[in-house]
């Protein structure tokens, strides 16, 4: 009950700071055609990698539009708010750059198994090639993204939980090539399809609202795929593919396919071995989606229901090699096979005081849960609410909040409850990890956007510590985020503000 009295409260407080926004004058936003009497302001959310004034598109979707500039927009590694895309470097002939840096930082104060602090980031450069300006090839793009990420984890070292505190964390701490993509759009760019090395979780089940937030409960995507599937995710990237038709102008069915490589994730891999040596199998992700822009809708909406198929190796969350408990006898996990689920998904704006602007109030939810396998997670729930412009003269100014549940299976709890039959304790082993995040972010310039967040797990989940025996007390979590733009920081492209 006290988290649903924290949630309804935190609610709120978007709401009315939303309230306070009303009267705000913000200029036009980069990249952007002014608004006009009878015109569409850009969509939000929108992606976009040239740095020239346009029209609103035909429309925006969940998720990114296969650019290197999309991705690290869809994913919160950009000093942009989720409405407006990131500042690009536009050489003017088809190629566009982007560069950004963006760290987390993190202490629990309180709860946790020890309190201190910990800080990780990545630094970020991506092309993009418009192959029709380059080459003559209509509709067709390269794109290319590498990543160096460092640092620690809080939850990793000192909380103890298995979800963190800092989503830019993971993937390996190196320098790696995580994105080499041919995109292809055909039939006046109602069929887009890409290929090469991929990842799965910036084009399903994503949306530039879930980063907005620091946790990786929400951010990059709900972390329930990732617990109970292969889902391939940033920065590891393997061969895939994809491809998206709009049924109609709001109307999408979304596919692809992703190698499922467990080589890849080793410490030291650096994303160039492009052989699928050491692959278990494929996961195939999919969506129907109905989505509108401001280009056809004053209140912009998304609703997606979609699932996955993983038809790949993975370890028995409960029995070793030789049938017994893995968690008594610490033989190797039995191999298993095979593992499915199923998700509904919506952001909807629902306030938007001027209809020539972005700012306004979204909500979002999701809901998860596995079809097949065995899963350490029954089902995963999600709501939240997103800000955009604040107080007079914030327009770029954004609160949000998140709080999800995770319910954990009794597959999951039953190794725990063994381990401690073993030491002969008898105690009762919560069944939810309950996580929440409140933040505000700043724009402190066009180049660089600062996120501070307070966030609470409760009943912090003791997976990777069944012996302990006590649980892990509730934890606070004083956070902040700091991105910057870096080309625009150097002049080179233009940010929200930018003249």
């Amino acid at each position: 009950m006290k988290a649903v009295a924290v949630a309804g409260a935190m609610l709120g407080l978007c709401m009315v700071l939303g309230t306070q926004a009303h009267a705000q004058n913000a200029p036009p936003e980069p990249g952007l055609a002014p608004p006009v009497v009878a015109a569409a302001p850009a969509a939000i959310r929108r992606p976009v990698v040239r740095r020239v004034v346009r029209r609103a598109p035909s429309r925006r979707i969940f998720g990114n539009d296969g650019t290197a500039a999309a991705a690290a927009d869809v994913l919160g590694q950009s000093a942009t708010p989720p409405t407006l895309p990131p500042g690009t470097f536009d050489l003017g002939n088809g190629l566009t750059f982007l560069a950004n840096y963006t760290g987390q930082a993190a202490g629990n104060p309180v709860g946790g198994i020890r309190q201190g602090t910990a800080y990780a980031g990545q630094l970020f450069f991506g092309i993009d090639a418009d192959l029709n300006r380059l080459a003559g090839i209509a509709g067709g793009s390269v794109h290319v993204a590498v990543t160096n990420r460092h640092g620690r984890s809080l939850s990793q070292d000192l909380i103890g939980n298995n979800t963190s505190v800092q989503e830019i964390y993971g993937g390996g701490q190196t320098t790696r090539l995580t994105l080499l993509s041919y995109q292809q759009k055909l039939f006046d760019n109602r069929l887009d399809i890409e290929v090469g090395r991929l990842v799965a979780n910036i084009a399903f089940l994503n949306s530039p609202i879930y980063c907005n937030f620091q946790t990786n409960s929400a951010c990059g995507n709900p972390t329930f795929v990732f617990k109970t599937s292969n889902f391939t995710f940033w920065p590891v990237a393997s061969w895939g593919g994809h491809a998206k038709a709009w049924l109609t102008d709001k109307v999408f069915f979304h596919a692809g396919i992703y190698e499922v490589n467990p080589l890849h994730q080793q410490p030291g891999d650096n994303g160039l071995d492009f052989s699928t040596k050491g692959a278990t199998g494929a996961i195939l992700p999919f969506e129907l989606g109905y989505s509108t822009t401001f280009a056809n809708d004053t209140l912009p909406r998304n609703y997606g229901i979609g699932g996955w198929v993983d038809r790949s190796d993975y370890a028995d969350p409960v029995r070793d090699v030789a049938g017994g408990r893995a968690v008594l006898t610490g033989l190797d996990p039995r191999t298993r096979f095979g593992r499915s689920g199923v998700y509904a998904r919506f952001d909807q704006m629902v306030w938007r005081p001027d209809p020539t602007a972005i700012q306004g109030l979204t909500l979002f939810g999701v809901a998860m849960t596995g079809t097949g396998g065995r899963l350490i997670e029954d089902y995963f729930l999600e709501i939240g609410a997103l800000q955009t412009g604040t107080f007079a003269g914030r327009p770029y100014d954004t609160v949000g909040f998140v709080i999800n549940t995770q319910k954990f299976s009794p597959l999951a709890l039953s190794s725990i409850y063994a381990a401690q039959a073993s030491l002969g304790i008898d105690r009762k082993i919560p069944e939810h990890q309950i996580m929440m995040e409140l933040n505000y972010g700043i724009q402190v310039s066009p180049a660089i956007r600062l996120t501070p967040n307070l966030q609470y797990i409760v009943n912090p989940d003791q997976t990777r510590f069944p012996y302990r025996t006590k649980n892990i007390p509730d934890a606070f979590v004083i956070g902040a985020k700091l991105s910057v733009d870096l080309f625009t920081l150097a002049g080179l492209g233009r940010g929200p503000g930018s003249p």
